[in-house]
């Protein structure tokens, strides 16, 4: 694993919010490293959507334009029963 990388997506995954942060940087723990190169890619374009989106779409208020996004946001929920 890219040591450099998982350091530049952990300073990414601080977000605006500490739930966010968890929620995010959660991912990057658990999930990151067993992930295939496209869902890493998915993960690390994610990562550029503002806060306000990240929420509706972790809280289930709205859904990604991109599928991708969408499998890693109900990983997401589906880890934390949201």
């Amino acid at each position: 694993m890219d040591e450099a990388r998982i350091k530049r997506l952990r300073w990414r995954t601080r977000r605006g919010t500490r739930e966010l942060d968890a929620l995010f940087g959660g991912w990057l723990d658990e999930c990151f490293a067993d992930a295939d190169e496209a869902r890493r890619q998915a993960f690390d374009q994610l990562l550029d959507v503002q806060d306000p989106d990240l929420w509706d779409w972790v809280m289930g208020h709205a859904r990604p334009e991109r599928a991708d996004w969408q499998a890693i946001v109900d990983d997401i929920r589906a880890r934390h029963r949201l």
